[in-house]
């Protein structure tokens, strides 16, 4: 008869099956390869020349059409942004890039695993220091040879000397996220989640206060930063309850995407997107543990989510010599004593 086989008169069958069936759940469900990863490097470079194109047309119609000073305050913005690159570069960082913020400057991006703060305070030092100390060298030279050259060039030097080192000294400010804060931020502040989000929250109050009573003027498009500070608080705090929830299944997240398992992608991946992740919502969680159109999308999110490792290798002393020579790059304009425009607003 058709049941025979689920009820077989047969002393012992009933063992059998039930063994069998034990040994059939006891293998192991094979979890489909996680997807690789693509190649960003175009990417980057695209989307760092379309924030260049944006950054001068809207520059551009800000300066009323004056090219000249549009071009001096970019080639010093690219020049800032150039030393974090090349000290980037230096360190094996990779997906290198530069992005242009229209009207508020630019900021050189890339992606670790391990974070030395040795090489953190190298590379946002890189930053304003070639500028201040060439901008100097070039204010000194330009007031020695005065007479010697039109005062067409005369102005152009001055002005450009001018603008590398105000913009350069400005960048050293203590305040989130300006070079000087994140070096601070790095120093003294990493060991305590708490202490820098309160560091981030007061240096959004400086910068909204610069941008509507500390400059003369309103200068609203500055108040571009401290709304992406909070919304960073915001999204941090999201990463911290998200991260919970991912330790709490056992995955440790002080790893990179190639290190990470597939069942463990995929039990991130449910995750993130059952937490209704901002990048995931269209997407459905497994199983069925199939590719999304959209996994790019998780791909990117669960390499956010993966924490760096940031290396405490620098001592005291270490700590002393690397604030010692930020203020003495800070100072060293007010020092010598230069007759700049800002130098004069603050005596």
């Amino acid at each position: 008869m058709e049941n025979d086989s689920l009820f077989s008169s047969q002393p012992g069958s009933e063992n059998q099956e039930k063994n069998a069936d034990e040994q059939s759940s006891s293998v192991s469900f094979i979890y489909p390869s996680k997807p690789g990863q693509e190649n960003k490097k175009g990417n980057v470079w695209l989307r760092s020349f379309t924030s260049l194109a944006l950054y001068l047309l809207i520059g551009y119609y800000f300066f009323s059409a004056n090219w000249l000073l549009l071009l001096i305050l970019t080639a010093i913005v690219i020049f800032h942004e150039f030393g974090h690159f090349l000290a980037m570069k230096t360190y094996h960082y990779k997906d290198l890039g530069i992005f242009f913020i229209p009207l508020l400057g630019a900021y050189a991006s890339g992606t670790k695993r391990e974070v030395s703060q040795k090489q953190s305070a190298v590379i946002l030092l890189a930053g304003p220091m070639p500028g201040i100390i060439i901008g100097i060298v070039l204010f000194l030279i330009t007031n020695n040879r005065q007479d010697e050259i039109s005062y067409e060039t005369f102005s152009l030097l001055r002005t450009t000397a001018g603008l590398l080192i105000f913009l350069n000294v400005l960048n050293l400010l203590p305040i989130y996220p300006l070079d000087g804060g994140q070096l601070l931020n790095r120093l003294f502040l990493d060991e305590s989640k708490l202490i820098g989000k309160i560091f981030v929250i007061i240096s959004a109050g400086v910068l909204t206060w610069l941008a509507l009573f500390g400059l003369g003027r309103p200068f609203y498009p500055l108040l571009l930063f401290p709304a992406m500070m909070l919304l960073r608080l915001r999204t941090d705090t999201r990463f911290d309850e998200l991260t919970k929830k991912i330790e709490e299944k056992g995955i440790n997240l002080e790893k990179t995407y190639e290190e990470l398992r597939d069942e463990e992608y995929w039990t991130i991946r449910n995750i993130l997107i059952e937490s209704n992740y901002p990048t995931l919502r269209n997407i459905n969680p497994a199983p069925p543990y199939e590719y999304s159109a959209s996994e790019d999308k998780v791909v990117t999110a669960i390499e956010n989510i993966l924490q760096r490792t940031i290396i405490q290798d620098l001592s005291w002393p270490g700590k002393l010599l690397i604030i010692l020579i930020w203020a003495g790059s800070f100072a060293a304009p007010f020092l010598l004593n230069l007759d700049l425009p800002f130098l004069r607003y603050h005596s």
